[in-house]
């Protein structure tokens, strides 16, 4: 699959949840409403269009959610997807999870072909972490980082950096990510849904600063390290261990995106930053078999965009996007 700009998709990530145990203050609003069960992908029908997206060309496949665990027999999808690494039609299963059922699955994820994980914590205070997090137990995500290294699974850890709630931190995290021997990223907060009271303009932290006061630590070597997705590498050379920069405000990535998002509701964003979207639920739905879903994907891929238009808007205060990102996919 080639979008209108040359560029190969290769990279699905999949929302299978907009649930989530958590309710992030730069995610959700503390009291959301979820969608109906009855809109929401069966696993059958996730399998189904994952699959058809391997038979177009995706070689790496990440699950979502909100919080992808949280979803009821959710490991049936995982060892379904599974097969497709067996016959090494897809070189990648992935997951990004908040770590409160890592614990729980950690080797069973092991055991369906997952060797990588992405977690997000974005605090190591245990107060800080149930404020950010509204409802969280610190405790609970660190037994799962355990768990995980106990099986096996390489970790990365998610951080999202927030003016005045961990900014103070982020150097302290960089030093416990590299003792546990876990790659770190940082990523800028981004407009997406109304988040309550909260603000986007006062939780946003520019990266380029937050890399500017590292450096006063951390010798940070350039890195050309990619895995696939937007963040831009560095090694720190004291700890051996990468640093990642998600930036969607400060330095655009769209000119190699090559990749695509699919919610629980089976509607695909060509572009994360923008509304167009096609639905693949209907043609699932409509025909036992796959040419109809096949010739969506195609059709879809057609329009990408070049690229995406975050934007912190300081005169309305009001985010870019109307959706929440656990809609779209973590």
């Amino acid at each position: 699959m080639i979008d209108p700009f040359g560029r190969t998709i290769t990279y699905l990530r999949v929302s299978v949840t907009d649930r989530c145990d958590f309710r992030c203050v730069y995610c959700m609003a503390e009291e959301m409403s979820f969608l109906p069960k009855a809109e929401l992908l069966t696993l059958e029908e996730l399998d189904r269009v994952c699959s058809a997206f391997i038979r177009l060309g995706v070689r790496k496949l990440r699950l979502t959610g909100g919080e992808p665990l949280v979803r009821r027999n959710i490991m049936s999808l995982f060892r379904r997807l599974g097969r497709h690494l067996e016959t090494a039609a897809l070189d990648e299963l992935t997951l990004t999870t908040n770590g409160s059922q890592l614990a729980r699955y950690a080797d069973e994820l092991r055991d369906c072909g997952v060797r990588r994980v992405n977690v997000s914590l974005d605090t190591l205070d245990p107060q800080k972490f149930t404020e950010i997090t509204r409802r969280g137990r610190i405790e609970q995500v660190l037994e799962g980082l355990a768990a995980a290294k106990r099986a096996g699974l390489q970790v990365k850890i998610n951080a999202v950096a927030l003016r005045g709630i961990n900014e103070d931190e982020l150097s302290d995290l960089v030093a416990w990510a590299g003792g546990e021997g876990f790659d770190l990223v940082f990523i800028e907060v981004m407009p997406m849904g109304d988040i309550g009271g909260e603000t986007r303009l006062d939780q946003y932290l520019p990266l380029s600063l937050v890399r500017a006061r590292l450096q006063q630590r951390w010798t940070l070597d350039d890195s050309d390290y990619r895995t696939g997705g937007p963040a831009r590498y560095v090694t720190v050379r004291e700890t051996g261990r990468r640093l990642g920069f998600i930036t969607p405000l400060t330095h655009n990535f769209c000119e190699s995106c090559n990749r695509v998002r699919l919610t629980c509701t089976g509607t695909l964003y060509m572009c994360l930053g923008q509304e167009d979207a096609a639905d693949l639920r209907a043609p699932l739905r409509q025909s036992e078999g796959d040419e109809a879903v096949e010739q969506a994907i195609r059709e879809a891929i057609s329009r990408k965009p070049k690229g995406h238009d975050f934007v912190i808007d300081r005169r309305h205060n009001r985010p870019a996007l109307a959706r929440h990102m656990s809609v779209t996919g973590g």
